[in-house]
């Protein structure tokens, strides 16, 4: 959601854009993860990825500024989470490669009772314990 909002040229773009602006408005909490943080600086700012790079600092503002609204908040390891972490890989044994990036968010959620997130990434169906809202249709 965040790279088709930063992406002006994406067909996605303005209703990514409406829905954040939305998120930080709500009182309703809504939550980032470092890591979910630093993919988005890292393909916003790659020149073969992103179609239009955006510079590290345009991107920092575009984090930055979401963490300073009210309704954000970045969810961090807590000293559950290596045992949630075992629960979640020992209840979904085939998780491997590059979906571990998603593994660590899913985890951060579970450790703190989050249970629903906003994506396009339809992959993290994958996780019982969350429920996934496209963010141009469900929310």
């Amino acid at each position: 959601m965040l790279l088709h909002a930063a992406d002006r040229r994406s067909d996605l773009g303005t209703a990514c854009r409406r829905r954040l602006d939305d998120a930080r408005r709500d009182s309703a909490p809504a939550y980032l993860t470092w890591s979910v943080c630093y993919e988005f600086l890292r393909v916003s700012t790659h020149p073969r990825v992103f179609r239009s790079p955006w510079t590290a600092s345009g991107a920092w503002g575009l984090v930055h500024t979401l963490m300073g609204s009210p309704a954000f908040e970045v969810l961090v390891a807590t000293p559950r989470h290596a045992a949630v972490l075992a629960q979640t890989l020992s209840e979904l044994p085939d998780l491997r490669g590059s979906v571990m990036h998603d593994v660590h968010t899913a985890v951060l959620m579970r450790e703190h009772g989050v249970s629903r997130i906003c994506t396009r990434d339809g992959g993290f169906r994958r996780f019982p314990f969350l429920t996934v809202l496209d963010p141009l249709g469900d929310w």
